[in-house]
């Protein structure tokens, strides 16, 4: 067994896309419309879905904002430099809620950002990842 897909709805298909491509530097690997249900998807990834755990973008047509409650976390990505990550995000106009910088109580480094829905990012530094999972 393998996680296959987290999914998340967004307000805006292609701004969700161009996020996920061009700041956080995943491949858009297919979409799809349901014009029956009136929603779209795309799925996004650093792999292929084969082989790797994708992001679902859900967009329900007309709706354009979400409240998240309070139960969803975050997504957690690696990243060979945290620090250069929040850099590039703000440079693409992001929004970096939490600097690069050692994890409380530990000394990973971990930064958080936020999509243009507003779900959080992890950001983990890539060569501390594995002792950040226990490993």
């Amino acid at each position: 067994m393998r996680i296959l897909h987290t999914m998340i709805r967004v307000g805006d298909l292609q701004r969700a896309i161009g996020f996920y491509t061009h700041v956080m530097g995943m491949k858009l690997l297919r979409t799809s419309e349901n014009t029956e249900y009136k929603y779209s998807l795309a799925f996004v990834g650093y792999g292929d879905e084969t082989s790797s755990s994708v992001i679902e973008l859900t967009y329900n047509w007309g709706t354009e904002q979400y409240n998240h409650g309070d139960a969803f976390g975050h997504i957690a990505i690696g990243v060979d430099d945290v620090a250069q990550m929040c850099n590039d995000v703000k440079q693409a106009g992001g929004k970096v809620t939490r600097e690069a910088g050692p994890v409380k109580g530990g000394k990973t480094i971990i930064a958080f950002i936020e999509d243009p829905d507003g779900y959080k990012i992890e950001l983990i530094q890539n060569d501390q990842a594995d002792k950040a999972l226990g490993n």
